[in-house]
């Protein structure tokens, strides 16, 4: 019994290893940036050998794809299946797909890749353009196909709803680099949800037909 016993937590250990390896990558890529964090490390702090490491993600680039992949495209599939399956009004779809979207970044590690993309793209520019390519290409979608909604139906006035989406998304941007910078340190914090839920106000406001 006792042999038996410990097999199925072996069998459960192996399947974690790649979630846990993705859990310390992340930690170390937002605690000392892209360039900073050797894979060495990584394994070190995620319990595992190097080679390890390398069973599951063959380069740096590899494993910071998946930590950005494994973070970011829950949250957009989450995303695109409201709007999909959403029935009241555009103003009610874009104050609930903003605030969803805080509150689940707030529980992830969003916020951190976030502030990593933000210092680190100019550096290394061809994971700018993977990040822009799969994750805010598509994020950016979901804002314009709410506004295109609204529009269709006479809810929205008539607007650019490429250039709004940038107007709409920038102040949320914003509110997670504040999050992960100076948010510690603020003599005066930001309530996040006061912040959106007055953004949101602004945006409805300047929409509505």
């Amino acid at each position: 019994m006792s042999a038996l016993s410990k097999e199925p937590r072996w069998e459960r250990r192996k399947q974690d290893r790649p979630q846990e390896l993705l859990g310390a990558a992340l930690e170390l890529f937002v605690e000392r940036g892209y360039a900073a964090t050797r894979l060495e490390d990584v394994a070190t702090r995620a319990g595992v050998s190097k080679g390890t490491l390398y069973l599951y993600f063959d380069s740096k680039e590899s494993l910071f794809k998946s930590v950005v992949r494994t973070n970011m495209l829950p949250l957009l599939d989450q995303a695109e299946a409201r709007i999909a399956g959403h029935a009241g009004s555009s103003a009610d779809l874009l104050r609930d797909l903003i605030m969803h979207w805080w509150e689940a970044a707030s529980h992830s590690g969003v916020m951190g890749i976030a502030k990593l993309m933000m210092a680190e793209s100019g550096n290394f520019p061809e994971l700018a353009r993977f990040y822009h390519e799969e994750i805010t290409a598509r994020g950016d979608a979901t804002v314009v196909r709410v506004l295109e909604r609204g529009m269709a139906c006479g809810e929205f006035r008539q607007i650019d709803a490429e250039a709004m989406k940038k107007v709409i998304v920038a102040p949320v941007v914003m509110l997670m680099l504040w999050d992960q910078s100076l948010a510690p340190c603020a003599v005066a914090p930001i309530d996040p949800r006061c912040y959106l839920e007055n953004m949101i106000d602004l945006c409805l406001n300047g929409l509505r037909a």
